[in-house]
């Protein structure tokens, strides 16, 4: 029976057989495949039925005309600023705070770190409103600082990775140091957070990808079109032609977009996943 269904004796029935793998691997890239395909068609040709999954002329005006139409190489930029400033300020802060919650005595530690954690419950959009009466009080509208800064104070749910991880390096470590002479901060600098570089990859991959697909805020934030990162310079190709929408073009944009983040993630995938093992296991 088990040789029928393609699947090893005592595998279970949680293991699909590598068939079965592509198979799923294939069906998931059927979207990218349609993207690439379109990003290289004409737009009448777009508009056919049936579709047609190789272009009869590849066109790659289309990834010229993403440039000359609108300042997409500035909406690049805009993007890795807000990118680098979220993920140098993430990991900074939550860095910290984990290894306070993790190796630090102080009272009240588990109740606040079960407020925190309780913050994840509560949706984004809830607080907008407050944070936009804020900084507008503050005259720092149309800028990259209420994206970036916000950062530098810590996310719930890396900060729950950087403490599950650093619970898991033996407190033998940490007192040796002591002995030596090292005070709390040079423990955590020269000693956890070399050895934390699977999280630190972990919560970098995890803020690259929603600082540089983010939507909301920058809309919300950003007036000028001069700030505008690649998620929100890319609805101008849904409205520059009277809400003519141009496949073509906004497929290219789109694929260029998605190129960071396939490079990203192909570099720093085993880092990655043995971030989320090792921080997953219960301590």
């Amino acid at each position: 029976m088990y040789k029928g269904l393609g699947i090893a004796r005592g595998a279970g029935w949680g293991r699909l057989p590598p068939m079965s793998c592509c198979l799923q691997g294939v069906v998931l890239m059927i979207p990218f495949f349609w993207m690439l395909s379109t990003s290289l068609k004409t737009l009448d040709e777009v508009n056919t039925w049936p579709i047609t999954w190789i272009p009869r002329q590849l066109v790659w005006q289309n990834y010229a005309d993403v440039f000359e139409l609108t300042p997409f190489a500035r909406f690049i930029l805009n993007s890795i600023i807000l990118a680098a400033g979220g993920i140098i300020g993430s990991v900074i802060s939550c860095s910290i705070t984990g290894f306070g919650f993790a190796r630090l005595r102080f009272p009240g530690r588990s109740f606040l770190f079960f407020v925190m954690l309780t913050t994840l419950m509560m949706p984004a959009w809830v607080v907008i409103v407050p944070h936009f009466m804020m900084f507008n009080a503050i005259g720092w509208l149309d800028t990259f600082l209420p994206i970036i800064v916000p950062s530098f104070f810590g996310n719930a749910f890396y900060i729950f990775l950087f403490r599950q991880y650093f619970l898991g390096i033996p407190k033998e470590l940490e007192d040796a140091a002591r002995v030596d002479g090292c005070s709390t901060f040079r423990i955590f600098w020269q000693i956890f957070l070399p050895m934390s570089l699977p999280v630190v990859a972990t919560v970098a991959i995890f803020a690259f990808f929603y600082y540089w697909n983010d939507l909301l805020y920058p809309l919300v934030y950003f007036r000028s079109q001069q700030n505008f990162p690649v998620s929100l310079g890319m609805r101008m190709f849904q409205t520059a032609n009277f809400n003519v929408i141009h496949y073509p073009r906004m497929m290219a944009a789109a694929l260029m977009s998605l190129i960071p983040c396939v490079l990203l993630f192909s570099v720093a995938q085993r880092l990655f996943i043995q971030g989320v093992v090792i921080t997953g296991v219960e301590k």
